[in-house]
């Protein structure tokens, strides 16, 4: 007899599980046997959890299979996520400008509450953007005290498996700033790295919080930027990193880039540790070409030279993975302490939404007028316009939009 837990067995209920422990090794050896992806979707089968938790507590690379994109009747359907703070508004400026343009795009938009603990909304959202294929979106806040409740943001863009996120970093024309003429390009791994959301407390008052880099996403983010670089006539590649104190971590990160950029010998690849990295975009920003990083350095990098050449308001920033794209401005700032009094500046936004029509659905002439950046800004002290070029038979007309 075996007594467990106060409740006593016979020696016939416990023979299937004398059976399982017996053939355990056998079984261990085989999985173990099989590479670690494997080994992986063994356990993502065996799991209890939904496929929305898996995704968000295994850090493996989420396989997508593309459904059709929609279209109705000719006309694309694009999935907005308006978020938080100053993002309502700035939606607005942006139907705005594609419905003077005469634009035919239909935004679908999707509120996710941040103060809500229920998926519902989420998950619809995620519903909606595998439908269309590309969405535009600010930054949705999690105000949830619950400690189950993970960033949304980070949430949406592990679910399509967005593995990169990508920020050209360029200086505008008479926007006063402390450098200019910086050309930059800032790649950054988006699903890994400290924003793997893995954290527990081991012990009271000790709080432990998991890094994550793979192999696999590490060469995925390098092989892409090495790809552009060729692709757009860039000359150098260098890869941030911590690898003098997180060897194992940065360390494969780093060793990733290395590998990959042998692939490429007419592309000149260099590295820096990402505080020295600081400074020098600082001082001496135009030494940089493109960049690679993972995914917290890039979040550090981003704003760094977003604050050198004119702010959060003006640069757009591109999620891609292999069957989807999200569009935003490329601070990911929130802005709610100017929310509602129509100073935002909405250029980051339109900006967003030019490079989505641009990329992905600019075919007609409407489409390529927003795409080819026809559109005209005019800040006074009192009122933030929009000008646009209306398409009407009279090609001098214009109309403002307030």
């Amino acid at each position: 007899m075996l007594v467990a837990y106060d409740k006593a067995y016979s020696t016939s209920e416990i023979s299937p599980f004398v059976t399982v422990a017996h053939n355990l090794p056998k079984m261990t050896a085989r999985i173990l046997s099989k590479n670690y992806l494997q080994l992986g979707n063994a356990l993502r089968n065996a799991s209890t959890l939904s496929a929305f938790e898996i995704q968000h507590k295994t850090p493996l690379v989420k396989k997508q299979n593309p459904i059709p994109v929609a279209l109705y009747g000719g006309r694309h359907a694009v999935t907005m996520l308006p978020g938080s703070g100053i993002g309502p508004e700035l939606m607005t400026y942006v139907k705005n400008v594609f419905r003077y343009a005469g634009a035919p795009v239909d935004f679908q938009i999707v509120d996710i509450d941040p103060k809500s603990d229920d998926k519902k909304e989420l998950e619809y959202a995620i519903t909606s953007i595998k439908r269309n294929g590309v969405a535009i979106k600010g930054n949705i806040e999690t105000k949830s005290e619950n400690t189950e409740v993970q960033s949304r943001n980070v949430a949406i863009r592990n679910e399509l498996d967005l593995f990169v996120n990508v920020l050209h970093c360029k200086s505008f024309p008479g926007v006063p700033a402390r450098q200019s003429n910086i050309d930059i390009m800032i790649i950054r791994q988006n699903t890994e790295g400290e924003y793997a959301m893995l954290e527990h407390e081991s012990v009271h008052g000790v709080i432990e919080s998991m890094k994550v880099v793979t192999q696999s996403n590490s060469e995925r983010v390098a092989r892409w930027a090495f790809d552009y670089a060729r692709r757009n006539g860039r000359k150098k590649v260098t890869t941030i990193h911590k690898a003098n104190i997180m060897k194992l971590s940065d360390g494969l990160f780093l060793e990733t880039s290395r590998a990959i950029a042998k692939e490429y010998p007419d592309i000149e690849h260099n590295d820096m540790i990402i505080d020295n990295c600081c400074m020098q975009l600082v001082s001496k920003p135009h030494q940089f070409d493109v960049m690679i990083m993972t995914n917290l350095y890039g979040s550090i990098v981003s704003n760094v030279v977003c604050g050198l050449i004119g702010g959060a308001g003006l640069l757009c920033g591109k999620n891609y993975g292999d069957h989807y794209a999200i569009f935003e401005p490329g601070t990911r700032n929130t802005g709610t302490a100017i929310a509602g009094k129509n100073i935002a500046n909405p250029v980051a936004m339109l900006n967003a939404s030019k490079t989505q029509s641009c990329e992905r659905f600019a075919t007609t002439t409407s489409e390529r007028k927003i795409s080819a950046g026809k559109i005209r800004v005019r800040k006074s002290s009192r009122r933030l316009s929009i000008t646009c070029c209306k398409p009407t038979s009279d090609p001098e007309r214009t109309d403002t939009y307030a």
